[in-house]
């Protein structure tokens, strides 16, 4: 059974499912769905055609699934969808997509938003990664599992940031960081490996010594960047990790990439 306090607003097409908390003022739009035991603390705006995945709680004062902040957008049935067991803090805002950029944002399970995060339109957030203060994606950004995005931090839109990678508080990231790479400064510059978050993910001495001297092959060894990224693909086959690092270049070779020292 879901607890509707009596100033909130629901709109008739919402679909609330058992153990749903809407607190005072909030107001819940056309084609909304909260999953089991969503709470919105008060003051929340979940404007329509979203989906809150069980357990996410809402702090006040949050605009989620609002319109696309794109001058091509003309109305169009856009939506987004929010994983289970999140928690969005206050004046968070997340926007639905666009029609051209396939209509949908979406964010995983397990994250955490605090005061003035930013989704943009379209854009795609892995499990498990946390957004500090007022860190903000742009339209169809893309961030893998296990980020953390340092406060104030801002990725580009259309950038990448692979899963398990750190940026720094205040980094204006306009290159795709690897997964798993440390980048921080304003411009965002790569400066090795998020060697704690491999620690806290059970990485051992010897496995993490293995991944930086890959990380030290492809970014510091002699010839080409083609080359060197050719040679750490053959020469460490058998560290998942690293051809993670490896697909994740070759996936989109139009994009700039985060590089140490520029």
């Amino acid at each position: 059974m879901s607890r509707i306090h009596p100033t909130a607003v629901v709109d008739g097409d919402a679909v609330l499912a058992d153990g749903v908390e809407i607190g005072p003022w909030c107001i819940v739009g056309p084609g909304v769905v909260l999953a089991d035991d969503v709470r919105l603390i008060s003051h929340v705006v979940v404007q329509q055609d979203t989906i809150v995945g069980a357990r996410t709680a809402i702090h006040p004062f949050c605009v989620i699934g609002g319109d696309p902040q794109h001058g091509g957008y003309k109305g169009e049935p856009v939506r987004l969808e929010i994983g289970e067991d999140c928690l969005v803090r206050e004046h968070s805002t997340f926007n639905r997509g666009t029609p051209i950029g396939g209509g949908l944002t979406r964010i995983g399970k397990g994250c955490m938003f605090m005061t003035g995060a930013h989704v943009g339109h379209d854009a795609t957030v892995g499990d498990n990664v946390t957004f500090a203060n007022h860190a903000t994606l742009g339209g169809h950004a893309e961030v893998g599992d296990r980020v953390f995005l340092g406060g104030l931090a801002a990725v580009h839109q259309f950038g990448r940031v692979g899963q398990g990678a750190i940026v720094g508080g205040l980094a204006a990231v306009t290159r795709d960081v690897i997964p798993y790479g440390s980048a921080w400064g304003n411009h965002a510059q790569l400066h090795g490996l998020n060697l704690i978050g491999l620690k806290r993910k059970g990485y051992d001495k010897s496995a993490i010594r293995r991944l930086l001297a890959a990380f030290r092959d492809l970014f510091e060894g002699s010839g080409t960047f083609a080359e060197r990224l050719d040679a750490v693909e053959a020469g460490y086959i058998d560290l998942p990790e690293i051809m993670e690092i490896v697909a994740f270049i070759r996936e989109d070779g139009k994009r700039p990439l985060c590089l140490p020292g520029e």
